[in-house]
């Protein structure tokens, strides 16, 4: 479903699938090469959404943000894995959001980082460049390797794409 709430409509890029099941609402944004997987909730109604491209949203994902104070912004060759929430946050360039993860408002993960699967990133936490966190509440537990950046952050983001196109093209 795609919808606008309160008079603002969601704004797709080019070259993007959204799942038939997947839920887009109000004041989001997205760039070019964009996937957003079956059950995901991208929920701009009580402020915006903005996403770069190459953003993977995955399945059952929410991505919301706070009533007028804490927007989400997600940068380019971001995934947001299956069943994360994303909630009035900024997340910079180049990031992996594991699944089950849940990031909270005000927080600000910076590019070429990675947020462990299941880890709670609190309100406000500042994730550095280059660093994974993990646990509950989230903390560094070591920085990401040139392997890491390239076997999973890259790697999954170009995964994605072309998993988007075998649904775009029918197969």
């Amino acid at each position: 479903m795609i919808a606008s709430v309160r008079g603002k409509t969601p704004q797709i890029g080019e070259d993007c699938y959204i799942a038939e099941n997947a839920t887009i609402v109000g004041e989001v944004s997205m760039g070019n090469q964009c996937s957003i997987w079956f059950n995901a909730v991208l929920r701009g109604d009580v402020h915006y959404i903005k996403m770069g491209d190459k953003v993977n949203v995955q399945d059952g994902a929410v991505i919301h943000c706070t009533y007028e104070k804490s927007p989400t912004t997600i940068g380019n060759n971001v995934s947001i894995g299956h069943n994360a929430i994303v909630h009035g946050c900024t997340i910079h360039d180049n990031v992996l959001v594991g699944m089950g993860s849940i990031i909270m408002d005000d927080c600000v993960v910076e590019q070429n980082s990675i947020i462990a699967a299941g880890a709670v990133v609190t309100k406000g936490t500042h994730v550095p460049e280059g660093t994974i966190f993990a646990g509950i509440p989230a903390k560094k537990i070591k920085d990401v390797s040139p392997e890491l950046s390239s076997g999973e952050i890259n790697r999954i983001a170009d995964a994605y794409v072309t998993y988007s196109d075998w649904f775009k093209e029918g197969n």
